[in-house]
């Protein structure tokens, strides 16, 4: 089936790819600025529907071929369109595979809907980067411009620069997972690439001692950058999947 579209109760048109199966669903929650076109999107359906399960991949407000614009949204809104997608489109339990923001996206979510998950793997997860990252590593005079312009322009290493607004910021702010008790009553892999610019191995590191959970295990690979979607790190992440469905 090709793309569909979903609207939320925010009014936000959701584009979709939604494959049946066999259950727990696999729901893919992509990264900031990406799509669900991407290598690790496409590449996680193709072996779920080799395996014959549920599959399901997303493109978040302002991302690929949804409605809006990248700079009307904020953490909170891709949380409220993951909800959406989640409460909508699928019933009994989900695996969420979280890359990047989508990491954050899928801690999220636990928190949530925590009885609906069964398992997670996250990608290079980056939860609180608003704070940690952008704000932390701003400078005064882009502080400044944040404040009177309401916005401040960012070079990235793996996309083309993009806009961070004052809204994203706040809005961040009442999304952290790492200033709170994190439950993860699941199993959760965790992979990271040593070799990420993007989101460091600290972080990584972080999350894996913050989170209270009985089976969470971090997997470090050598050399990997933020991509993470070379022929080695998608047999990983098959594997992280295939490890928590177990």
């Amino acid at each position: 089936m090709g793309i569909q579209y979903l609207e939320t109760a925010q009014g936000r048109r959701i584009a979709y790819h939604l494959h049946a199966g066999v259950g727990p669903c696999i729901v893919f929650l992509g990264g900031l600025k990406s799509d669900m076109e991407g290598t690790k999107a496409v590449h996680l359906e193709a072996w779920a529907k080799a395996q014959g399960r549920a599959f399901l991949r997303f493109d978040y407000s302002g991302h690929g071929q949804s409605s809006n614009t990248f700079e009307e949204g904020c953490i909170g809104d891709w949380h409220q369109d993951t909800l959406a997608v989640i409460d909508q489109l699928t019933e009994g339990p989900i695996v969420p595979v979280g890359s990047s923001m989508g990491g954050w996206q899928a801690l999220l979510l636990a928190r949530a809907r925590p009885k609906r998950i069964t398992g997670m793997v996250t990608i290079a997860a980056a939860p609180d980067f608003t704070e940690d990252g952008w704000w932390a590593g701003f400078d005064d005079s882009q502080k400044r411009a944040l404040a009177h312009d309401g916005y401040v322009d960012l070079p990235s290493d793996y996309m083309e620069p993009f806009r961070v607004t004052q809204r994203m910021i706040e809005d961040g702010r009442d999304q952290l997972v790492l200033r709170q008790p994190l439950m993860l009553p699941f199993p959760v892999r965790c992979l990271q690439g040593t070799d990420d610019t993007a989101v460091s191995t600290a972080t990584a590191l972080h999350l894996l001692e913050h989170a209270t959970c009985a089976d969470m295990r971090l997997q470090l690979v050598k050399d990997a950058d933020h991509r993470f979607s070379d022929e080695t790190c998608l047999a990983l992440i098959e594997a992280a999947v295939c490890d928590v469905l177990a």
